[in-house]
């Protein structure tokens, strides 16, 4: 019998990269594929029977695996290869999004809007945070719905948990909520935008200010512009860069029971242990891959011949991500996580959907 406990052995699979981890892969890659395959001919049917397309095979991608998951849940030889495609596969696609970043998405921007993001980020941190109090969640569990929200979702919460000491079950019911609600603010957004009559720009503010996730930004956006993919996607990378400051703070103000950690808080399950602040936590990776890609883009140092080839590639693992998060999305998970999270969770989006927009307001952006 093998000295390795059960957590070592898991650790050692779960980072292992050879022959035997790759091939594990293929099932649920094949599975995104397949889902993609499906949404690209749902796409060129709808351009065929109506001369338009109203939904991308970006959002239809979502929408199939979705579908799926609700007829099937994949088995364990299906899971690692949609972890794989729905994290790694959508992070490089978000570092290759650097390529054809343009530089006038910045000016367009500028400094004036970043600083504003980093206003309405704490604000909805504290709004999100008195509204889950206000209907009597555990405080820590109220902690990472309002980081959640107000961040990078699912891994604002992954992230924040071992900081603040969270226990498994909150975590479980925030990222499981979070999860749905972000695939439906995707598919919602396009909807708002024309409603309210906002342009390229606008749109774009209004989607990197309130989608959980970068490769989200992505889907909600791409349907829409270009202009709105460029500055949907670095509104969002600023949210995101707001992670290291926010964990950094909540280790100061709300700090793990290190000398008692297994003791829950009320109405909390067990707590997880404490962890460390880890600059990849602070600044992850693929952020720093995509501000170097937009680096070298400015600077010519990419050769014209790769440009469109990259961005190409960037956009197929963009779609296939997607896939990977509709199949991995189980929207039964609304109804476990109860009215009090539900309430939190719906609240705390809308009071950020609204302070964007007084954002876009007030700056005039346009």
């Amino acid at each position: 019998m093998s000295s390795l406990s059960p957590n070592r052995r898991t650790s050692r699979s779960k980072y292992a990269v050879g022959p035997c981890y790759l091939i594990g892969l293929i099932p649920g890659v094949a599975l995104c594929a397949g889902v993609c395959l499906i949404a690209w001919l749902l796409q060129t049917l709808q351009a065929r029977l109506f001369g338009h397309v109203w939904l991308e095979s970006l959002v239809l991608a979502i929408v199939v695996g979705a579908l799926v998951r609700m007829i099937w849940t994949p088995g364990e030889r299906w899971t690692s290869g949609i972890t794989f495609s729905a994290k790694a596969l959508l992070e490089i696609s978000v570092v290759l999004l650097g390529v054809s970043f343009s530089a006038a998405a910045l000016q367009a921007t500028g400094l004036k809007l970043l600083s504003g993001i980093v206003v309405i980020v704490i604000a909805a941190i504290l709004a999100s945070y008195g509204t889950g109090r206000a209907l009597k969640l555990p405080r820590r569990m109220a902690v990472l719905i309002a980081c959640g929200n107000s961040i990078c979702g699912n891994s604002a919460i992954a992230a924040v948990a071992p900081v603040i000491g969270a226990s498994r079950d909150d975590v479980t019911a925030s990222i499981a909520f979070t999860a749905v609600l972000g695939v439906a603010v995707v598919l919602g957004l396009p909807l708002l935008s024309a409603a309210l009559h906002l342009n390229a720009v606008q749109y774009g503010t209004l989607a990197g200010m309130t989608v959980y996730a970068v490769p989200q930004v992505l889907a909600a956006t791409i349907p829409v512009s270009p202009v709105s993919v460029h500055i949907g996607t670095l509104v969002k990378l600023v949210r995101v860069l707001m992670l290291g400051p926010v964990m950094l703070l909540l280790s100061t103000l709300l700090p793990v029971r290190a000398a008692n950690p297994g003791t829950p808080e009320p109405g909390d399950g067990t707590t997880m242990l404490p962890g460390k602040v880890r600059l990849t936590k602070l600044v992850p990776w693929f952020i720093v891959g995509f501000v170097l890609l937009c680096a070298a883009r400015a600077t010519e140092m990419i050769p014209m011949p790769l440009l469109q080839p990259a961005s190409e590639l960037g956009s197929a693992l963009t779609v296939v991500s997607m896939a990977a998060l509709g199949v991995g999305t189980d929207l039964r998970t609304v109804a476990k996580a109860g009215p009090r999270v539900t309430s939190a969770v719906i609240l705390s989006i809308l009071v950020l959907a609204a302070m964007s927009l007084v954002l876009i307001h007030l700056m005039r952006i346009a």
